[in-house]
């Protein structure tokens, strides 16, 4: 029997500099509602994550930390450009992914009046799957000057009220059956927040993902000779909060820490 193998890789898309912030009106491209009654609380909100608006910001609040803000994650970015190119493919043209700015209300902003209040962090749903109604939290970061405050706890009790709670409920979310946490298993401050928030370690998923260059410290050795000689793998600790949680008791426990 013969046969052939056609398949070409794809070439890897880039994001043209014109590109880095995205369309104009800005289409944030994602497949589910989006409820901000339901992602506001008295202290905290989240909103999309808009290039034009938030990314000066962002960067300055980790430019000068970058290395220690992303050791656990599987790449980090040395430049705005380079994160804004990741935004636009990884986030904004995947219509299952979204990433939210974190809005401290506790500290005004001269400087920005009218996001009511100081970009604090960023916090992403990712590998949403419509099929299963699950989703993750991920993607999260605190910057540094609003670390070991209320900021952490909060912006994942909104995401989690958004993900979980019913459409039919007040106010609604997407009604999703899973909320899902990855994180390294280095990473212990991470595993130790999904754990005060209700999630239930499932497991760990080991040497996945592999680890970008100069992250090695972070994760397992490698296989010698293997495509990716010289960088790591992480460990992947695997941590979820489902529906059944939720009307459990969790929903109780999230909304007091919403306040």
């Amino acid at each position: 029997m013969s046969y052939v193998n056609n398949y070409h890789p794809e070439t890897e898309p880039v994001v043209a500099e014109s590109e880095l912030y995205g369309p104009d009106p800005y289409d944030i491209n994602f497949s589910f509602p989006i409820h901000p009654e339901t992602l506001e609380g008295p202290t905290l909100k989240l909103v999309p994550f808009i290039p034009r608006i938030h990314a000066e910001t962002y960067w300055d609040n980790v430019k000068d930390r970058y290395h220690d803000l992303f050791k656990y994650y599987y790449r980090a970015f040395t430049s705005l450009p380079d994160f804004l190119a990741w935004h636009e493919l990884y986030f904004r043209r995947n219509p299952h992914q979204i990433y939210f700015a974190v809005i401290d209300k506790t500290r005004p902003d001269p400087a920005h009046a009218d996001w009511g209040g100081s970009f604090a962090g960023l916090i992403g749903l990712i590998n949403t799957s419509p099929a299963n109604l699950s989703t993750e939290l991920g993607w999260l970061l605190v910057f540094p000057a609003f670390q070991r405050t209320h900021v952490a706890k909060t912006m994942v009790a909104l995401a989690l009220r958004y993900v979980l709670q019913l459409p039919t409920a007040s106010p609604p979310g997407l009604g999703f059956r899973r909320a899902q946490w990855c994180a390294n298993v280095q990473n212990g401050p991470s595993v130790g927040l999904a754990e005060r928030m209700g999630f239930r370690r499932e497991g760990t998923l080991r040497n996945y993902p592999v680890l970008s260059k100069g992250y090695a410290a972070y994760g397992r050795v490698g296989r010698p000779g293997d495509a990716f000689e010289g960088q790591s793998s992480r460990d992947t600790a695997i941590l979820s909060l489902c529906w059944d949680d939720w009307e459990g008791g969790e929903k109780e426990k999230v909304q007091a820490l919403i306040g």
